[in-house]
């Protein structure tokens, strides 16, 4: 498979690739073996000229008139985005959020194992979480370097959320999903991505009625 280099795709195609790939999940769970980008448009309300050209960044993975093969597709995209192997993923903060995160069985067969949970709070550390010793924040990096972790969860208050990725960055994680409603300042090195209910609720609430 032809591709570019990273530089050259637009980060609003790559984050569009993960849709594809749950679509694709989705047709075959269905026992559908082939679809073609006039399907997986309707499914995502994407056009199909969008998804064949963000496909074509990648190289070809179909043929005119014949579609794309569903499981050949779904190795593909897993390769394009580094999920045909597992990450190791840290959930720091051990609060309800964080404790649902740990829980969650969503991430096993997508890639991603959590590996760790970490707390501030004496009353947590050492306690049980499922599977899960919550570790104390002070051992971040030398848990987190021993283990080659890259990628970690930010579940953590908003005041707390710029010195414990802080910590995590020091450590050698590139890659934080934030759940704090924060922006946080990382090097430009470091993949950050943001989760915030509420902001997505206030843009849908433009659009309602009175």
């Amino acid at each position: 498979m032809s591709a570019k280099s990273q530089s050259e795709i637009p980060d609003i195609v790559i984050g569009r690739l993960p849709l594809y790939l749950r679509a694709l999940r989705r047709l075959q769970q269905e026992e559908k073996s082939v679809t073609s980008s006039h399907e997986l448009g309707r499914r995502l309300d994407i056009s199909s000229a969008q998804i064949r050209k963000d496909l074509s960044h990648f190289g070809g993975f179909g043929k005119q008139g014949t579609g794309y093969q569903i499981e050949y597709l779904i190795d593909q995209l897993q390769e394009v985005l580094q999920v045909n192997q597992e990450w190791m993923v840290a959930v720091v903060g051990a609060g309800n959020l964080g404790i649902a995160i740990s829980h969650y069985r969503g991430f096993q067969d997508r890639g991603f194992r959590i590996a760790n949970v970490f707390d501030v709070s004496p009353q947590k550390i050492g306690q049980r979480v499922g599977e899960f010793v919550v570790q104390p924040v002070s051992a971040i990096r030398e848990i987190i370097r021993s283990e080659g972790i890259k990628i970690a969860m930010l579940a953590v208050p908003a005041e707390e959320a710029q010195s414990v990725a802080d910590l995590l960055v020091e450590a050698g994680v590139q890659a934080i999903l934030n759940y704090a409603p924060i922006n946080i300042i990382v090097p430009a090195d470091v993949q950050i991505q943001y989760i915030d209910p509420v902001t997505h609720l206030q843009h849908m609430t433009f659009y309602l009625d009175e």
